[in-house]
């Protein structure tokens, strides 16, 4: 990223060197973000990050089809950018159907096609739940949708660089991704839009992006993606294996060391990185700050609502209690995540849980 920072900081529309050496910086970024996920260049749309990406998905082909109807489905558990966009669109005559998911967070295949209507333009389903990190079944919601003519997309932030993606073997015709995800810098993303999706703007100035997202592109942040994408495709398998054993420990840890726990999410189909634990008794935000006095960061919920001070609504979602799902932690690992972290956090965690309860005649039956 620093060449572009300092040496070649032109802007890529202009035809002067400076404008044509960062257009090509852009485009080799396209073409490495094109690869991790097998799509065509052209159909990468870089956005300020996943967010954008989602709304951008969404309003735009709403905007795009809405002569072919109003009606957009996806699930209860997606991310606030999916739902707040779908509740925009409620706010403007579209009819949106919110799909219920198991205790797992799972979102039933057959329950997409039931729900699918002939004035239906959009399924918006994601391929991993930022909270509990369960794992959608994409592929067979992909195949539904191609099947009965209706646009799928998927919000991938989370998979991205963590999985294998393949939009073509899936079935996707839109999916969003963030750079930061995959240890690329902050505030860059993308949205994958099959080159024959229609799609209406949501920023409009100068047209960038094939007129899809105005606004002079940020150089250095999508050079950074497009290393972090390459970075991704070569390694992503071996840090998956890694991180699962890890994540295996962990789990087997907590449950071991720590009464009264209990793990959010699918038991297997989850990514490799995220563990999601309700403790009976302990409020998450307490068990935030406690391990975060101790240099071990967790976060309550999805970080971008973690100080809302509030249930996360995925695990209620899934079934759980109020109470329960008060007392859930989010535990990321990545691929500077080592055997030792692991053992740390499973003993630190433990010595809280165990002092407060010592010190609460109501925990004493532990």
């Amino acid at each position: 990223m620093l060449p572009y920072f300092y040496y070649d900081y032109g802007n890529p529309s202009s035809i002067h060197p400076l404008g044509r050496r960062a257009r090509e910086a852009v485009e080799r970024a396209r073409e490495q973000v094109a690869q991790l996920i097998n799509c065509q260049p052209n159909e990468v749309i870089f956005t300020s990050g996943g967010t954008e990406a989602d709304n951008l998905a969404i309003l735009g082909v709403a905007g795009a089809n809405v002569s072919k109807g109003r009606h957009v489905i996806t699930s209860q558990i997606e991310h606030h950018a999916v739902l707040e966009a779908c509740r925009n669109l409620e706010r403007n005559g579209f009819e949106v159907t919110y799909l219920e998911v198991d205790p797992f967070g799972i979102v039933a295949p057959e329950n997409v096609r039931d729900a699918i209507r002939p004035d239906t333009i959009l399924v918006s389903i994601m391929t991993a739940n930022n909270v509990i990190g369960t794992i959608e079944p994409v592929a067979e919601i992909g195949a539904i949708c191609q099947k009965l003519g209706v646009l799928f997309h998927t919000d991938a932030v989370q998979a991205v660089g963590h999985l294998p993606i393949d939009v073509e073997r899936s079935d996707i015709d839109l999916m969003s991704l963030s750079a930061h995800k995959f240890y690329g810098p902050k505030g860059v993303g993308a949205l994958y839009a099959r080159g024959s999706v229609a799609l209406s703007p949501i920023i409009f100035g100068g047209g960038q992006e094939e007129g899809l997202r105005s606004g002079t592109e940020n150089v250095p942040a999508i050079v950074g993606m497009g290393a972090a994408a390459e970075i991704a495709r070569y390694e992503s398998a071996g840090e998956e294996f890694c991180l699962r054993k890890m994540s295996r420990d962990l789990i087997a840890g907590i449950m071991t060391s720590v009464p009264g726990s209990r793990l959010n999410g699918h038991p297997d189909k989850r990514l490799p990185g995220n563990v999601n634990v309700s403790i009976e008794g302990m409020e998450g935000e307490y068990l935030s700050g406690e391990l975060a006095k101790r240099g071990i960061c967790v976060s309550t919920g999805s970080a971008c609502s973690s100080a809302t001070h509030e249930a996360p609504y995925v695990l209620l979602a899934t079934g759980l209690d109020r109470d329960l799902a008060n007392c859930s932690i989010r535990l990321s690992l990545g691929k500077h995540t080592t055997d030792e972290d692991i053992k740390r956090a499973v003993q630190t965690l433990s010595e809280i849980v165990q002092k407060v309860r010592a010190e609460s005649e109501v925990y004493s039956r532990w």
